[in-house]
């Protein structure tokens, strides 16, 4: 191949030179000898001739990343995040009657109420991805968000002044409709992502939680304008929030049939994968979640740090803790008809976030709610919860610029 392009170069300067061209070549110019043809690379038609020439081989021999691979993102001060590609793909988008029936019946345990618009969303649909894309191998974490706060000094919507965010109240020991403490979560000033009111120590290696919406794109936004001054982004790339149709097809691992998890649709095989309701609750009292279905210890009353579970807690696609865990906010409005891969790629300059959506389920919920197509409508985009995080999504820009 090589031989080829210096043909065409000399070809190209030979035919300068019978042309008479040779005062368009700078006499400085180094040269290079092809056969009985002197070839002066600094004439613009010769450089022109070759960027002609390497664009499409450079096309040809694009090698597309391997499903799987990953690739680690500095953020400076020691601190990483790594994504994997997710290639382009079909998948089946939602979940079956079958699948209703059991979420809300014994085991899975779920009530769908105004949040969930009964899983009317969840309508079974053959869905394609058209563009690979990079997806973080787990949530966002403590540590993670705590770098991007320190460089660019951003302050939550819940350490605004005024600002709240729901959390665990101390005070609950029982859903006991006679008592005025009825749910364990409520909302308090003064609490944010750097104490979300677990009780003990927040840790780096947790999943960030308490921040909203508009948080996580700032925080998506700051890492994208690094990477591009570092050079490391293409142009026409960005970190933002995955489209709901990216994320159930990054939650699903590959699996091109309709099942209730990624692994399948038996909830037994969920432990050592799969943080939810147990029959965890807080460290040194004798209770138990009330709602906790599984049938098994998770380890964690709260979050558990992420890809905590290892190798067994991740998807076909080497994704971590898409079930359970903590809730996804994903980067769509939420549409009660259901998630569109299209939503943004085709409409993003009109389209208005005011209801944001979560997926995936979090420690706390039931097994019927943590599965891959269960989707949540959040009340707006300053919300913010201590069930709630994010993970990022390397991809195609689809964001408002």
């Amino acid at each position: 191949m090589r031989r080829e392009i210096v043909t065409v170069l000399a070809v190209a300067g030979c035919t300068a030179t019978r042309l008479g061209r040779k005062s368009d070549v700078r006499a400085s110019a180094k040269t290079f000898s092809t056969g009985s043809c002197m070839m002066r690379p600094v004439v613009r038609l010769h450089m022109f001739l070759l960027s002609l020439l390497l664009a499409p081989l450079a096309a040809m021999h694009a090698v597309e990343p391997k499903t799987g691979e990953s690739k680690r993102i500095d953020l400076g001060d020691g601190v990483a995040l790594e994504v994997v590609y997710l290639p382009p793909g079909e998948f089946l988008m939602g979940s079956t009657p079958e699948e209703k029936k059991w979420a809300t019946g014994i085991e899975g345990g779920a009530q769908p109420g105004t949040d969930r618009e009964s899983f009317e969303g969840e309508k079974p649909r053959l869905t394609r991805v058209k563009h690979g894309v990079w997806m973080g191998r787990t949530e966002v974490s403590v540590g993670q968000f705590k770098r991007f706060a320190e460089e660019s000094k951003y302050v939550t919507d819940a350490e605004k002044p005024g600002g709240k965010t729901q959390v665990f109240d101390p005070e609950w020991d029982g859903y006991r409709l006679t008592t005025k403490v009825a749910h364990p979560w409520k909302s308090m000033v003064g609490k944010s992502w750097r104490d979300p009111h677990w009780g003990f120590q927040n840790r780096d290696s947790f999943p960030v939680v308490c921040v909203s919406y508009n948080d996580m794109n700032a925080f998506c936004k700051w890492l994208t304008d690094r990477e591009h001054k570092a050079g490391r982004l293409s142009e026409g790339l960005e970190y933002r929030l995955p489209t709901e149709a990216e994320w159930e097809y990054g939650c699903r691992g590959g699996s091109k049939e309709s099942l209730y998890f990624w692994w399948g649709n038996d909830l037994e095989r969920g432990e050592g994968r799969l943080n939810i309701s147990a029959i965890d609750f807080l460290p040194g009292r004798k209770k138990t979640w009330p709602l906790g279905k599984a049938p098994w210890s998770d380890g964690f009353a709260f979050v558990s740090p992420v890809d905590h579970y290892g190798e067994k807690g991740r998807n076909g696609f080497g994704l971590a803790d898409t079930c359970g865990g903590v809730w996804e906010f994903v980067i769509d409005h939420f549409d009660p008809k259901g998630g569109h891969e299209e939503i943004y790629y085709e409409n993003a300059a009109k389209r208005t976030v005011s209801r944001p959506v979560c997926r995936g389920g979090n420690y706390f919920d039931v097994p019927g709610n943590a599965r891959s197509a269960v989707r949540l409508g959040i009340q707006s985009p300053t919300y913010s919860d201590s069930r709630d995080g994010f993970r990022v999504c390397l991809g195609r820009v689809v964001t408002k610029q």
